[in-house]
C-alpha cells in the first residue's frame, strides 16, 4: 500500500531554514526519524545509506511570471524488522 502525506504553507526564509535543520537533525540520528508534515508527525526508518536528489526549476516570465523552485528528495529501502 502506498500512502502520501503532504503539506504546503508560506513561511519566511528563516522558518524554511529552521524546518530543514529540524529534518537534518532527525536524519542524523541512529534510529527512527520523527518528521513533521503539517500538524502530523510521522515516524520513519531511514537506512544508513540514502538516495539523495536535488532539482532546480527556473521558469521564465513567458510561462506566467518569474518563479524558482528547489525540490530535494531522499529515498531509502525499509528493511524487514524496521518499524515505520
Amino acid at each position: 500500500m502506498a500512502e502520501t502525506t503532504a503539506h504546503d504553507e508560506d513561511v519566511s526564509r528563516d522558518e524554511a531554514a529552521d524546518l530543514l535543520q529540524e529534518l537534518a537533525r532527525e536524519l542524523r540520528g541512529e534510529t527512527h526519524a520523527e518528521v513533521r508534515v503539517g500538524n502530523k508527525t510521522l515516524t520513519l526508518s531511514p537506512s544508513s545509506v540514502l538516495e539523495y536528489g536535488i532539482e532546480v526549476d527556473e521558469r521564465s516570465p513567458m510561462l506566467g511570471g518569474d518563479r524558482e523552485e528547489v525540490t530535494v528528495s531522499l529515498e531509502w529501502e525499509v528493511h524487514a524488522g524496521d518499524d515505520a
